[in-house]
């Protein structure tokens, strides 16, 4: 029976740990028992090869597997055949090297041949819209500056694509290698500034760069129903990628002003209609302007009151995230005159004293009892 130390336990972990967890337990281990931090402490560096010993196989889903159902003994056999370290061939710069940023050995075994394509850069612009564009839809043309691919070298940012060369100091892999006490570590090459290649003679519009930046005018079709603060997609007319890369997309961010007579709640369109007393008591119908400039009957209906919310189906909104639009709402306000004539006066308090002083309580209503008129 084998008497070597529970990997599980010598990282600090159980069996059910992610590899995520696993790869922060050697991390916090490999800080404090690094061999640098520790000199002359051979403790320190028998915890530290455990340690990574332990990473080794638990960090490997099939060593991992093989691990848990057979334990050491599934590597001490590979011993017998003259295996390395623990009856694995494994070296203890590759693993700390691969997690803290450096470049392990066998990352070597393919040396790029030129420069890498990259991506283009996505970019952002805000976009101001009015309450009845974000009701209708719009098209909105947008100019603004950004990466294209040099016209010039079509984008090799080389006069020529012989002018292109491979770094002798790193040999094309853009980081070297450096010794820092008992490990070896990778840094970008300072010859190249870590792209592992050199271009002798530049395209002279690009300067090497493989891109330039100038204006574009876009037009872009904003959907109706949009609400504030969306964000749109436009693909392909981000920044042009480097060396032959993939465009950058264009996002804009969508912001929708107040309007005077309208707002918009969820995806009802609101607005108040004012309407004089006798209008509210007898029931009438009106006709309402619309946002869009269209006109919509209302009935209202006797004995309405002030505040009242009369809805208008499908007259709302278009619903981005849904089928269908909105409703229109109708919040009813009642005009009062701040001044009459001697006539309009009587003819109110006559209807007042006709009808009684004392209005009919209600739920929800603190009692009053009226004293006189004010004017």
């Amino acid at each position: 029976m084998s008497t070597k130390k529970d990997y599980y336990k010598i990282l600090g972990v159980d069996k059910n740990a992610t590899a995520a967890e696993i790869k922060k337990a050697y991390h916090q281990l490999a800080m404090k028992y690094h061999p640098d931090r520790n000199p002359d402490n051979k403790e320190a560096e028998t915890k530290f090869k455990e340690a990574a010993a332990a990473y080794e196989v638990l960090s490997d889903a099939d060593k991992k597997q093989k691990y848990d159902q057979y334990g050491h003994s599934a590597y001490e056999n590979m011993q017998q055949g003259g295996g390395g370290h623990h009856g694995m061939d494994f070296d203890i710069n590759d693993i700390f090297n691969s997690m803290f940023g450096g470049q392990s050995r066998s990352s070597h075994g393919h040396r790029p041949s030129g420069p890498t394509p990259q991506r283009g850069q996505d970019l952002a612009k805000n976009l101001t819209i009015s309450l009845k564009e974000a009701y209708l839809g719009v098209k909105k043309e947008i100019t603004y500056s950004h990466y294209f691919v040099c016209s010039t070298c079509k984008g090799q940012g080389a006069q020529n694509k012989s002018d292109i060369i491979s770094c002798q100091k790193c040999h094309g892999y853009g980081q070297v290698q450096v010794q820092q006490g008992f490990f070896t570590f990778a840094q970008p090459c300072k010859d190249c500034q870590g792209q592992g290649f050199k271009i002798k003679t530049p395209c002279q519009d690009c300067k090497g760069q493989s891109r330039r930046k100038e204006q574009e005018m876009v037009t872009v079709s904003i959907p109706k129903g949009i609400f504030h603060g969306a964000e749109i997609r436009v693909p392909g007319k981000g920044d042009a990628g480097v060396y032959g890369g993939s465009q950058g997309d264009l996002y804009l961010n969508i912001s929708v002003e107040n309007d005077k007579k309208f707002h918009r709640e969820n995806d009802d369109l609101v607005c108040s209609v004012m309407l004089t007393y006798p209008q509210l008591v007898f029931g009438c119908q009106i006709n309402v302007e619309l946002i869009d400039g269209t006109q919509e009957s209302i009935k209202i209906p006797k004995g309405c009151s002030v505040g009242e919310k009369i809805l208008v189906p499908g007259k709302g909104f278009a619903k981005i995230r849904g089928v269908g639009s909105g409703n229109l709402v109708i919040i009813t306000q009642c005009h009062i005159p701040k001044k009459l004539d001697d006539s309009s006066k009587n003819l109110l308090k006559n209807y007042s004293e006709s009808i009684g002083t004392e209005p009919k309580q209600e739920d929800g209503f603190i009692s009053s009892f009226f004293k006189k008129f004010l004017g």
